[in-house]
């Protein structure tokens, strides 16, 4: 008769030691000096003894301990050994697509933005884990992930195709890194998907032009005096529409003159410097009594507590006139990048200003400040030329030496 029950389990008090207390059949009770019951089952294949992990009390019950042993006996009985068999299978449980990108998205959190790494995840939700998610990932075929990728293409996403292959495929090399796939065979995609036409955010880059905008955006008297200055200030400083509208106090140095945006709000993870020409401190200090109590320049209409709506520099351009098609508030990047190379600033000067990826991953851990006295000059320049074409001027082009 089983020597055990619920009640002495439950009345188990720990020793100074850990000490068995046996059931039947090879069960018994391990209890540990902190107060761990832990079940085991004891068993002997090809004549050496072995010991299976059963779960422990109160998460697996004592009959429950006991249906999974003799779950185990049957396997013994066949020639099988039960720890063997637990692990091959999470093993494979761990070969899984699922399981593997998870991996990778963990990895991811560490060196993206939150509001990356959440794109990153809804599509794998969405898109792949339905589909290959609970497949071992060394079994999936080219032919497999084309027809996921058919599905998305069916639904008229050609560019979330592209992106969803991509994703696949940094994935997939995770995987031969970690030695759980021999090959990316994302690669052998190349050409299968339908081709998706270059979309640049819309912006307004002509002088005549842009002096007209800076006027209207001068001008603004829409929803708000906080709005008006996240207006003013975003083609002095070209930065993610995201990154401007959370942008939080305890980033600026108003004295030095410096905008640090911290590497967790950037979209490539690393630190990135704003030189604030005296133009752009000249709008903060104006912010300054009406937010600096808060954490956020641009706190939302709502609540202090968050920053304004990704959508209200846009939803600003539209009162003032401007389609979609016309300007975006992503569109300063694109005006400020092609403006500064015609005034003959050096493209990597601009390129880091924009904090566009870095291809170095040696010299990215410590480029952010790179170039960081031109940088200077070249924002002051850039304020200064905005303001000229604000005023109605005519500025030369190749001003740089």
């Amino acid at each position: 008769m089983p020597v055990l029950n619920e009640a002495r389990i439950r009345a188990i008090r720990p020793k100074d030691r850990p000490y068995k207390l046996f059931d039947e059949r090879g069960l018994f009770l391990l209890v540990t000096p902190s107060g761990g019951r832990l079940r085991r089952f004891r068993y002997r294949l090809g004549g050496v003894e072995k010991l299976l992990t059963l779960g422990a009390y109160p998460d697996v019950s004592l009959k429950r301990a006991r249906e999974k042993r003799d779950d185990a006996r049957k396997l013994v009985a066949d020639d099988v050994d039960p720890s063997a068999k637990r692990q091959a299978e999470r093993t494979a449980q761990a070969d899984t697509f699922e399981a593997i990108a998870a991996e990778w998205l963990t990895l991811q959190r560490t060196k993206l933005v939150a509001e990356t790494v959440s794109i990153l995840e809804a599509r794998l939700n969405t898109y792949l884990y339905p589909y290959l998610g609970s497949r071992a990932i060394s079994a999936i075929t080219v032919q497999d992930l084309l027809g996921v990728l058919r599905r998305i293409e069916a639904r008229g996403k050609n560019e979330t195709a592209h992106r969803v292959r991509s994703l696949a495929s940094r994935i997939w090399r995770y995987a031969v890194a970690t030695g759980r796939a021999e090959r990316d065979i994302t690669t052998d995609l190349r050409g299968a998907l339908a081709p998706v036409k270059a979309r640049n955010f819309a912006a307004i880059i002509e002088p005549a032009r842009v002096g007209e905008l800076l006027r209207a955006i001068h001008g603004y008297q829409g929803h708000g005096v906080v709005t008006a200055l996240a207006l003013k200030l975003a083609p002095l400083v070209f930065v993610r529409p995201g990154e401007l509208r959370a942008a939080a106090w305890s980033e600026f140095d108003l004295d030095g003159a410096e905008w640090r945006i911290p590497a967790a709000r950037m979209k490539m993870g690393e630190q990135h410097i704003v030189p604030l020409a005296s133009q752009a401190l000249a709008i903060l200090r104006e912010l300054y009594p009406l937010t600096g109590r808060g954490r956020f320049v641009f706190p939302g209409v709502r609540s202090a507590q968050r920053p304004m709506s990704e959508n209200t520099v846009n939803a600003a351009l539209r009162r003032l006139g401007y389609a979609s098609d016309q300007m975006t508030g992503h569109g300063f990047r694109s005006l400020a990048s092609t403006r500064l190379h015609e005034m003959g600033w050096r493209g990597d000067v601009i390129e880091r200003q924009l904090a566009h990826a870095e291809r170095n991953k040696i010299k990215a851990a410590y480029n952010y400040a790179e170039y960081l006295p031109e940088r200077r000059k070249m924002m002051q320049a850039w304020a200064d030329y905005l303001e000229a074409l604000r005023n109605g001027r005519k500025v030369a082009v190749g001003v740089v030496a």
